[in-house]
């Protein structure tokens, strides 16, 4: 049900989008999504803020993705705006996704992610927070409802 469905991964990360340290979590995320059936556009790396993931967000959606996931910044230090960014492009919020996975998580410190999740038009959009584990944790969840939830979004029965 997920073959060929558009994707599309957003690194959030400053010192990544510099070229100061290697983008791990987008590329797992990205193999990971892959997995499930969906074709995934080549990572996006860009830095952390509100501004850069808004217009980041916006041109994945624009281009056709179905399915954006974000790596990083969904913290509380002061560069973490990734939640605040998607915010801005979210129609409907489903905060329970997002309960799910720090539910999943055995990290003490999952409880301080501010990531969200929703829906843009058609499109599912999913914050991870940067880790390798937070992304796999992350996909553990949303993976199995993606057959379900793009289905209602393109105006599927109950």
């Amino acid at each position: 049900m997920l073959d060929n469905v558009p994707a599309t991964v957003l690194t959030v990360s400053t010192r990544c989008s510099r070229g100061e340290r290697e983008d791990v979590s987008g590329p797992l995320a990205a193999s990971l999504l892959a997995s499930l059936g969906l074709d995934v556009a080549p990572v996006r790396v860009v830095p952390d803020g509100v501004e850069p993931v808004s217009q980041a967000l916006r041109s994945a959606l624009a281009d056709g993705a179905r399915v954006v996931l974000t790596t990083g910044g969904t913290g509380v230090s002061p560069t973490d705006r990734t939640p605040d960014a998607t915010a801005e492009v979210l129609e409907l919020q489903l905060p329970g996704v997002i309960e799910a996975v720090r539910r999943r998580s055995d990290v003490p410190t999952a409880v301080l992610s501010r990531a969200l999740a929703g829906t843009a038009g058609s499109a599912v959009v999913v914050n991870a927070p940067g880790s390798t584990r937070g992304v796999e944790e992350t996909i553990a969840v949303v993976g199995p409802l993606l057959p379900h939830l793009l289905d209602q979004l393109a105006g599927g029965d109950h």
